[in-house]
């Protein structure tokens, strides 16, 4: 069986994921390929589907859902009737409705869902100072990751035909959670710009940003099209990328979320079969 891995990773929590299902439906007997669709040149590839007998869509949470450009990617597919899977990193605060709002748009363009998984990792605002789910994912994700490829490959090739339970839904409408998308840049209240002259000019930001924001020339990120990803700090080889300090939000979230670091790291990686 031939399965597609696509994953949207900024900052490689997911892609680690990923690689976990890639080696492990490798070592169940699948041929399995991988595509990353972070770069925003990717997506505005066409995307054939039909050499694949199932697909796997790996991706992280950004407030309550998938990434805008992933979902508004993941409108443009057509699934032929294909089974997938799904599968989240969360920097340890909000999942839901991610599951219920992503599987809606797969079995919208044709895909048939059977399973689904959610993966602790670091917070992509840890660059900016906050410490949530810092290390993870770890071993303990990873062993889950393994378990989820075999039961999920399984699935794909017919030995197991169970279907994932119900996922959570929302009574939010997608008007505020669009709202709750902006969230996010009230934290971070200066996009990424290079603080130094000393930069190679590699083009690394600019090549990788999700959004086609980046604008290596002039060493700062569109605020029209900037998801806060925060993909080309984390790249940057020479470190000149910056943003404002976090580091004050961060107490001010965990108050708000009534939870501590500690508790947060209790949370474990979960498989919906």
């Amino acid at each position: 069986m031939k399965v597609l891995v696509v994953f949207f990773s900024a900052t490689k929590n997911t892609a680690e994921i990923a690689g976990v299902v890639e080696r492990k439906m490798g070592e169940s007997g699948a041929d399995v390929e991988m595509l990353d669709i972070t770069p925003y040149y990717v997506r505005n590839e066409i995307t054939d589907l039909k050499p694949f007998d199932a697909v796997v869509f790996g991706m992280p949470v950004h407030s309550w859902r998938a990434p805008r450009v992933v979902r508004d990617w993941m409108a443009t597919l057509d699934g032929h009737g294909k089974k997938c899977s799904m599968f989240f990193t969360y920097g340890g605060f909000g999942i839901h409705p991610a599951h219920y709002s992503t599987g809606k748009i797969l079995e919208d363009r044709g895909f048939c869902v059977v399973s689904s998984a959610e993966f602790p990792a670091s917070h992509t605002f840890n660059i900016g100072g906050w410490k949530a789910m810092e290390n993870r994912p770890d071993t303990r994700d990873f062993l889950v990751a393994e378990e989820y490829a075999e039961k999920t490959y399984r699935r794909f090739l017919g030995e197991d035909n169970g279907l994932p339970e119900d996922f959570e839904k929302t009574e939010y409408t997608d008007d505020f959670l669009s709202e709750i998308e902006k969230f996010r840049f009230r934290i971070l209240t200066k996009l990424p710009f290079r603080e130094y002259n000393a930069c190679s000019m590699c083009r690394i930001c600019e090549d990788i940003c999700p959004a086609g924001a980046m604008n290596a020339d002039l060493g700062k990120a569109d605020p029209e099209k900037c998801i806060a990803c925060l993909g080309c700090v984390a790249a940057c080889p020479e470190g000149v990328l910056r943003i404002n300090d976090m580091s004050e939000s961060w107490s001010y979230k965990l108050d708000m979320e009534n939870i501590s670091p500690a508790d947060m790291d209790k949370k474990v990686s979960r498989i919906y079969l």
